[in-house]
């Protein structure tokens, strides 16, 4: 398995799997055109955010996207994962274990970054129990939010 950033080729596939894990975990009917144009944002623009893929088989098998939030308690950069979604054919198969290695590589050498976090809908079990087995800890932090009406 071969982990790289994402790159502008790449901006149909994460949009159709955001579509997907949207309908998937959530339950949620995104339009594609909005996920689209929210891609090319921030595949055009890396302080929006930056995406990184898993290919296998000549393909890409997952992707997630990781957002920057500066942190005056450390003053340091905490990366957000958000946007995970691995191909039905290859979860159980260590993909998204692959990814998070990756990020965890990346943050151990950097002076800039402290730390990785993530949510996930709180009725997702499966995803809750992967990101468990892996190390990461709920012990912290409750989010909330308040989304305007469109």
């Amino acid at each position: 398995m071969i982990i790289r950033k994402a790159v502008l080729q790449d901006a149909e596939t994460l949009a159709r799997n955001q579509v997907a894990m949207a309908r998937e975990s959530e339950g949620l009917e995104l339009d594609y055109i909005t996920v689209y144009q929210g891609t090319l944002a921030y595949l055009k623009d890396e302080t929006r955010g930056t995406a990184y893929v898993a290919l296998a088989d000549g393909q890409v098998v997952g992707s997630l996207l990781v957002t920057p939030e500066w942190s005056d308690w450390r003053n340091a950069w905490m990366w957000w994962i958000q946007s995970v979604y691995v191909l039905p054919k290859y979860r159980g198969k260590g993909v998204y274990k692959t990814l998070y290695a990756h990020l965890q590589q990346l943050v151990r050498e950097s002076d800039r970054v402290r730390g990785i976090r993530l949510y996930v809908d709180k009725n997702n079990v499966p995803a809750r129990n992967v990101y468990t087995r892996l190390g990461m800890t709920d012990e912290h932090y409750v989010t909330y939010e308040w989304m305007k009406n469109q």
